[in-house]
């Protein structure tokens, strides 16, 4: 005769075990009868079980999801699907880990990923559901930078998530020109705030690129520094935010000159692009 005595748990134990671990009904009751009603032994077990579902999928791409910000904080968490990306769950769960950076201010993306979160860590959670909905997620990139800061998000249809943000730290009392570069930065992608910044082998590719051209074209050894001098002026004017075109004035004034006249200075800034590097 099979075993029909009384289990070591009740339903009490079941909605606790899913509160704590975000598991389907029928896997807590599983969990909580192998374990003998242990609820330890069963969230553990549960999250072995996700660690393993989620290495299933470890190669698969990310390519959707989306941004979330707030303050000077923003993270990128990706989905597989633009369709999960969309659900209420996911959504919360980005909204969760963005208080935690917020108030937290961890050094790193791994230290964001290793702190606390609904009993457990960021990491679980994302583990967790990715575990229930059977999509591969991935928490991508966290930021926070020092205040005054404007913040721009992006969302590319209404009925989806915010896809691009751009955070801009700045000095001033200008808030609505510090918010139309952080708007300019989500439309203009730019790669430094200032020349300065730019990395001097970055630099030297620019330059070797412009020269290997020129050579390959037959252009006359003379011309040739002009033609890299261009090559590098083309270069700072696509990818410096001070010596870009404000893509939403009119006049084409650079973005230098439409924060000195306002008074702004910008410090540092960050974006973030759902499926970009």
């Amino acid at each position: 005769m099979a075993n029909t005595g009384t289990p070591k748990y009740g339903a009490a134990d079941v909605k606790k075990l899913r509160d704590l671990t975000g598991a389907g009904m029928m896997d807590c009751k599983k969990a909580l009868e192998a374990a003998e009603g242990n609820i330890e032994e069963a969230v553990e077990a549960l999250r072995e079980k996700s660690a393993k579902s989620v290495d299933k999928r470890a190669e698969r791409t990310t390519a959707n999801g989306l941004v979330a910000a707030a303050g000077g904080t923003m993270i990128e968490l990706n989905s597989e699907t633009d369709f999960v990306a969309k659900n209420p769950e996911f959504q919360q769960l980005a909204a969760s880990i963005l208080q935690v950076a917020d108030d937290e201010r961890p050094a790193d993306l791994d230290a964001l990923k290793g702190a606390p979160l609904d009993g457990g860590t960021v990491l679980d959670a994302v583990q967790a559901l990715s575990g229930r909905i059977g999509e591969k997620l991935q928490l991508k990139r966290y930021v926070h930078l020092d205040g005054p800061v404007a913040l721009y998000l992006h969302r590319r249809a209404s009925d989806l998530p915010p896809v691009i943000g751009a955070l801009v730290a700045y000095d001033g009392a200008d808030t609505d020109t510090a918010r139309s570069v952080a708007m300019h930065v989500a439309a203009a992608h730019p790669r430094y705030t200032s020349r300065d910044e730019v990395p001097a082998d970055v630099l030297d590719a620019q330059r070797r690129e412009a020269e290997d051209t020129a050579k390959e074209e037959g252009k006359p050894e003379q011309i040739v520094p002009r033609i890299v001098d261009g090559k590098i002026k083309k270069f700072y004017s696509d990818s410096v935010l001070l010596e870009q075109v404000s893509v939403l004035d009119e006049s084409k004034t650079s973005v230098k000159a439409l924060l000195d006249a306002a008074g702004v200075t910008v410090k540092t800034f960050a974006r973030f692009e759902v499926g970009q590097a």
